[in-house]
């Protein structure tokens, strides 16, 4: 009888029964001169010892401006230092921070701003051609819950200064009365029913989750970790910042936002040990005509996540970039992120054809959507994730809550996977239709919900289809009002601004039908196979791009 799909991480290695601030201590009393954070386009730099006089300083200046415990702040921002600041200084009081999408545009930030009740907004003025003031003015009045917001630009040393009024006693106090177990963190993950869902993390989550990633890539003070990837979203919070201060190593920015050769003269610069990315950006930096002026023999590890790895560029991110420890994660915000993680010592094969093992102190286990049996080793189902990563819920959302954890508190994924003889689990497909563009995962559902809202459109339905560079792109196949006109280039000029600039689809199909079953369910996979033919085979003469 075959062995079933079902693994335990067991581990010798205690979890972590402490608060994000308590580690944080931790780890200054242990290597306070140690660098903890450089952030290369703002010129800081800074000690551990330094980081918690400042993340203190911040924390007392939110609590003079009225912040308290669960009270949600919100962070709409690029990446940069005070980002780092602010996510440790709401965790030492207990403020709920909430991560907002840098490319978020007016729809989003209202709708993430009221569903989570942000009553405090941290947000940079701009981001590249993006007016984050103005779109916070065009919204703010239907943000009733809204009492304060702070440009950094402008408003930082304010907070600081009233920081230095508040007593370093009262801080204390509020620190030594936080539970592990309490919320930390909102992060919004697209919903495959419309509107996104605010998943909610505790520092046990995502403190615990750091930690283990970083002991998967045995991390020490001596590592020095290169994070190009945004901080909004969990690789670049925990599988960056928390693995980083768990174990005393240095966090490396090398600018707001991803660019290659900002990520090569910061390797090279600061003398790297650990470099993160998703696959495109591992491309972009081996495609550079200036990849071979940079030094990165100081590299050996780092992380490859957000979609599958192509065997070349895996082969040559070993080779011509030195990480011949380099890791592939799996896992989703709901998980704080990482399940499964392969080891710096597992085979090439292992690498690029799995997404590891089970992490330490996890459970994973492979069922029949239909039944809810788990499955033999070798067969596909669906991944379902169960252990102290599994998030506290949606935030005041019960009913989505109960149908991704169920009653024994497995988190249901909607991915398919398998586990092999060994325990290695390989993602084969996904339940849900979710499109997994360049590292950024797209539901097309809230898509399609934003475009319904166009006068010309009767019907949508939204779909990921097969891109070299991005490992997927969107594609929108629209059925017109009767006697409405209106191009692919006019929809997706109506989004922009609107929907981030990333899930506008690239590619437009005007049509009077959908395939569909005899039950009238839209199948989503036919009309995958018809959009490939007809871009593949016969160019895009039915098809237009936006």
């Amino acid at each position: 009888m075959a062995a079933s799909s079902y693994a335990h991480g067991a581990s010798p290695i205690p979890l972590l029964g402490e608060t994000i601030g308590e580690n944080l201590r931790r780890t200054v009393e242990r290597v306070g001169d140690h660098e903890a954070l450089v952030v290369r386009h703002q010129d800081y730099r800074a000690t551990y010892r330094e980081f918690w006089e400042q993340t203190g300083l911040a924390a007392r200046g939110l609590l003079a401006r009225g912040v308290r415990k669960g009270d949600r702040v919100g962070i709409w921002s690029p990446n940069r230092y005070e980002w780092v600041v602010i996510q440790y200084a709401t965790a030492r009081i207990g403020a709920i921070l909430v991560n907002i999408n840098p490319a978020y545009k007016t729809a989003e930030l209202e709708y993430a701003l009221n569903q989570s009740g942000t009553s405090f907004l941290i947000l940079a003025r701009a981001f590249r051609t993006t007016d984050y003031v103005a779109m916070l003015n065009e919204v703010r009045d239907r943000c009733p819950e809204l009492r304060q917001t702070l440009v950094l630009d402008d408003e930082w040393e304010g907070l600081l200064a009233d920081g230095a009024g508040v007593p370093e006693a009262t801080l204390a106090e509020i620190e030594a009365s936080l539970q592990f177990d309490e919320p930390i963190n909102i992060q919004y993950t697209s919903g495959t029913t419309g509107f996104p869902k605010g998943a909610t993390l505790s520092h046990h989550n995502i403190l615990n989750n750091g930690f283990f990633i970083g002991e998967g890539l045995r991390y020490t003070e001596n590592d020095r970790v290169c994070i190009p990837v945004p901080f909004y979203h969990c690789f670049g919070m925990v599988l960056g910042n928390l693995a980083c201060t768990t174990h005393g190593a240095c966090i490396v920015v090398p600018g707001e936002a991803y660019d290659p050769v900002a990520v090569l003269e910061m390797v090279q610069a600061e003398r790297c040990t650990s470099l993160y990315g998703v696959p495109t950006m591992f491309i972009g930096e081996l495609e550079h005509p200036r990849f071979s002026e940079f030094d990165l023999s100081t590299l050996r590890t780092g992380i490859m996540a957000g979609s599958p790895c192509p065997v070349e560029v895996m082969k040559r991110v070993q080779s011509q970039m030195h990480m011949t420890e380099v890791a592939i994660c799996y896992g989703m915000t709901e998980t704080s992120p990482v399940s499964t993680q392969t080891a710096i010592d597992d085979p090439l094969e292992k690498r690029v054809g799995s997404v590891g093992k089970v992490h330490p102190h996890i459970e994973v286990k492979i069922i029949d959507p239909a039944t809810g049996e788990i499955v033999p080793r070798g067969t596909p189902g669906e991944l379902c994730t169960r252990g102290y990563s599994v998030m506290l819920g949606y935030w005041n959302n019960e009913e989505a809550t109960r149908q991704a954890i169920d009653a024994a508190r497995w988190m249901h994924t909607g991915d398919l996977a398998t586990m092999d003889d060994e325990g290695y689990v390989n993602i084969v497909g996904r339940i849900k239709d979710m499109i997994i563009r360049g590292g950024e995962n797209i539901y097309p559902r809230e898509v399609e919900e934003f475009l319904y809202t166009h006068p010309a459109v009767a019907d949508v339905q939204v779909i990921g289809v097969p891109d070299e560079r991005y490992g997927e792109e969107v594609m929108a196949w629209v059925k017109l009002r009767e006697g409405a006109q209106v191009t692919g280039e006019e929809l997706a000029a109506y989004c922009r601004g609107r929907i981030a600039t990333y899930k506008i689809p690239r590619y437009w199909k005007f049509t009077d039908t959908f395939p569909m079953t005899v039950t009238g369910k839209i199948q989503k996979f036919r009309m995958r196979e018809m959009a490939i033919e007809e871009l593949g085979l016969h160019g895009a003469a039915a098809v237009q791009t936006a």
